[in-house]
């Protein structure tokens, strides 16, 4: 039933528009109109007022024709950058950009599956329950798109996120709370030829602080990273001020914490001890989710890829999704691949098959539901 020259055809206009995070309204309008053809109604909340964007979330709903409970459907529109004037080629049945920019199958491949199938369902007046679609904006970077969906919209209490890479068949059920740490670190200038002694190197306060850290792989569940250092305006200054961004990640909230605070520690008895200063500001972008194996939305997942001939893996993820933020607000989700590798790279790609059978698998949950 699915149309593969349609869903190619569609993906690939859907990666032309431009919707790089916090600019996602023009997609955002065509995606909204395409919607209503198909007879959902369709909302666009006031998110993107809230976090510096030009447009909202998309909320829509289709009627069931089965009296059960709804499910949601979610897939984030922005994309990373290099994003803009994508040119998407095609060889030997996998989709690629020109190699200029990233292609954006993360996640406009989830978004063309889910509308092929509302497609097909209205084609062959398939029955089916209350469907709820989310396509948020700014999911890239922090979230926010789904921390500021209007939840008011929201009936559904079980969802399945279509926004992770690799084979079809991974399930994730499993998902990391993160710490962002910003931290600034003040010295003292002096000339670094004339009177160095007089001066507080910010950087050399940042050098010890770091390589007191423990830092990457920390275990099985945990994980932290330096990712960007600035400071420094020429040689023969000893510099005043360092700026550190960093990040730390755990599956659990309570080793989290516990590494977050390891890297604090590290800052400030560093900054005391060669006389500096330092001023923090950490922030918990999200929390920790984790799913029961036997939960109802797990065995609809797992069930829908045995009906396909395709084996399920439940697993867990080191990275951050929607799915964090709608099992925070009482939505029992899990997050699955829609096939796309190399995400966020000039390398990125999907082939035409997980295309398609991304789209049979959501018509695979949503005729399975009784």
């Amino acid at each position: 039933m699915i149309n593969e020259k349609r869903i190619v055809k569609e993906f690939i206009k859907y990666v032309k528009i431009d919707s790089l995070t916090k600019n996602e309204k023009n997609f955002a309008n065509f995606i909204a109109k395409e919607l209503k053809s198909l007879g959902l109604e369709v909302f666009i909340d006031n998110a993107g007022e809230k976090v510096g964007g030009n447009t909202g979330n998309i909320i829509a709903k289709l009627q069931g024709t089965k009296d059960i409970d709804p499910i949601l459907f979610s897939c984030h529109m922005d994309t990373v950058s290099p994003g803009k004037d994508i040119k998407p080629i095609i060889k030997e049945g996998v989709i690629y950009s020109d190699g200029t920019t990233i292609l954006g199958a993360d996640d406009k491949a989830g978004i063309a599956a889910v509308i092929e199938a509302l497609k097909v369902i209205k084609e062959y007046n398939l029955e089916h329950p209350p469907i709820e679609i989310v396509f948020s904006i700014y999911e890239e970077g922090g979230l926010f798109g789904a921390k500021n969906l209007n939840y008011d919209k929201i009936i559904s209490k079980r969802g399945i996120v279509l926004d992770s890479g690799g084979d079809l068949g991974n399930i994730i059920i499993q998902g990391p709370a993160q710490d962002k740490i910003n931290a600034k670190i003040i010295g003292k200038s002096a000339h670094a030829g004339v009177a160095p002694e007089e001066g507080i190197s910010a950087i050399f306060i940042a050098a010890n602080a770091i390589s007191r850290m423990n830092l990457l792989r920390i275990d099985e569940e945990t994980t932290a990273n330096i990712g960007m250092i600035q400071g420094g305006e020429a040689t023969n200054i000893v510099t005043p001020e360092v700026y550190l961004k960093a990040e730390a990640r755990s599956l659990s909230n309570d080793k989290l914490e516990k590494q977050t605070n390891h890297m604090i520690r590290c800052l400030q008895e560093t900054a005391k001890e060669y006389k500096g200063q330092v001023e923090i500001n950490t922030q918990r972008m999200y929390n920790a989710f984790q799913l029961e194996e036997n939960e109802e939305i797990v065995n609809i997942v797992k069930n829908a890829y045995e009906n396909m001939g395709i084996i399920p893996h439940i697993v867990s993820s080191g990275g951050g999704s929607d799915t964090n933020i709608l099992n925070a607000k009482g939505i029992k989700s899990v997050n699955v691949s829609i096939g796309e590798r190399n995400a966020h790279t000039l390398e990125e790609h999907i082939s035409i098959q997980d295309l398609m059978n991304t789209a049979r698998f959501i018509l695979e949950v949503i005729q399975s539901l009784k």
